[in-house]
């Protein structure tokens, strides 16, 4: 085991992910591997078994939580002052900070920067609360993460918070009963369309033309990407609109990730993200351990009303009817270059914002699942497609066919 600092520990890794659908969340490299059988969100998942296990009931089918999950509270947030080099304000390792400082776990799974490469995933096991710093910021690739529950166990640490993302939280929840610690806290965040390191670089160089002084990139609520750089320039914005998604290759994004049942995290105890805090943070609260974990921040966290701006309805329309292209293996409708700024200008003024934007982005992951599995994994739609993601399609007029649904 090596440890990169004193309270911080990389732990080697060893086995290999599993063949077909997979997202490297760990299990796969530990034990005998067949845990995956059990563990995995693109296998069989069952969202309301483990929403009442983990949060004592199943989400509602109407209002919020049709959308979002179980749902205690909703807040727009930030923690003040902005921890440095956080990706937003540094909620997120905030709070796990907060769990350590008080000596309410003994480690924290989180994931750093691996030395090499600043957009490249490493697993790591944190017990001092200062080197949780090294975690901030916005990672790329796949980080097998729950790897790292063994050598935890190993160490003679029995309650751990984990910051993971959906697909590492679902497998976490599976096997909780089993893995044998006293505790687990899970601090969750969303994740949508994540791609290898090796193809994020690619992307970057598609962005600027000196691409490896690029320190910062954020898909931002309104319309823009924001990049930050190292070597001194100022921060530049780039519409939604005028980035060059149509140019990638076709398999830039994986299946996975086209596939997701789960954009926001609905087995974590607490969501932080960003698409519906309109700028800010977002939280979802959705249980008292979440609760508990938001109280330590105390003042350190400023929260505010959300807010539900615009309509999304056209929007998710259009992308439906450009995602069953592109699943259909035709190219994308390329919007006519004059028209761009037109558009560029107006969609962060008349589009969604807030929950409202929330709302769209998930319409769109689950219409997303529906027409790509259609097309690549017919005979995986039955057991992976979990009723929510049914239900939120169907509003767009995309409905099971025979022997699709369970």
């Amino acid at each position: 085991m090596d440890g990169s600092g004193r309270g911080i520990l990389v732990p080697e890794i060893g086995g290999a992910p599993r063949a077909g659908l997979c997202t490297d969340c760990g299990i796969s490299r530990i034990g005998d591997g067949r845990a995956c059988g059990r563990a995995c969100q693109f296998i069989q998942p069952d969202y309301p078994g483990l929403e009442a296990r983990v949060h004592g009931r199943a989400a509602q089918d109407g209002g919020e939580e049709a959308f979002f999950g179980v749902t205690q509270a909703m807040h727009r947030a930030r923690r003040v002052p902005a921890a440095p080099g956080a990706q937003w304000t540094g909620l997120t390792t905030g709070l796990a900070e907060a769990l350590l400082r008080a000596g309410a776990v003994d480690g924290v799974l989180a994931t750093a920067p691996d030395p090499e490469d600043r957009w490249k995933p490493m697993p790591v096991i944190v017990t001092d609360p200062e080197e949780l710093a090294g975690c901030r910021g916005m990672r790329m690739g796949f980080g097998p993460l729950l790897a790292l529950l063994e050598p935890a166990r190993e160490m003679g640490l029995r309650r751990l918070a984990v910051i993971g993302v959906p697909c590492q939280v679902h497998a976490l929840r599976a096997l909780e009963a089993e893995l044998g610690f006293e505790q687990l806290l899970v601090i969750g965040t969303p994740c949508s369309d994540n791609t290898t390191t090796a193809r994020f670089h690619d992307f970057l160089a598609r962005l600027d033309p000196k691409p490896e002084t690029i320190s910062y990139l954020e898909f931002r609520a309104d319309y823009r990407v924001e990049l930050r750089f190292e070597d001194g320039r100022p921060a530049r914005f780039i519409p939604f609109l005028k980035l060059p998604l149509s140019d990638l290759p076709a398999d830039f994004f994986p299946m996975t990730c086209k596939t997701c049942v789960d954009y926001t995290n609905r087995l974590a105890d607490i969501t932080v993200g960003y698409m519906g805090g309109d700028g800010d943070q977002w939280l979802i609260v959705r249980n008292a351990r979440g609760a508990a974990m938001l109280e330590r921040l105390g003042e350190s966290v400023e929260l505010r009303p959300l807010t539900d701006k615009g309509k999304r309805k056209a929007a998710v329309a259009g992308f439906m009817a450009n995602t069953a292209r592109a699943a259909g293996g035709l190219p994308l409708r390329r919007m006519p270059d004059w028209v761009r700024p037109i558009v560029a200008w107006l969609q962060p003024r008349t589009g969604p914002r807030g929950l409202e934007f929330a709302r769209a982005r998930v319409e769109m992951k689950a219409i997303e699942t529906v027409l790509h599995l259609r097309r690549a994994h017919p005979a995986k739609m039955k057991n992976m497609i979990p009723e929510h993601v049914w239900r939120l399609a169907a509003r767009y007029g995309l409905v099971a066919e025979e022997g699709e649904r369970r």
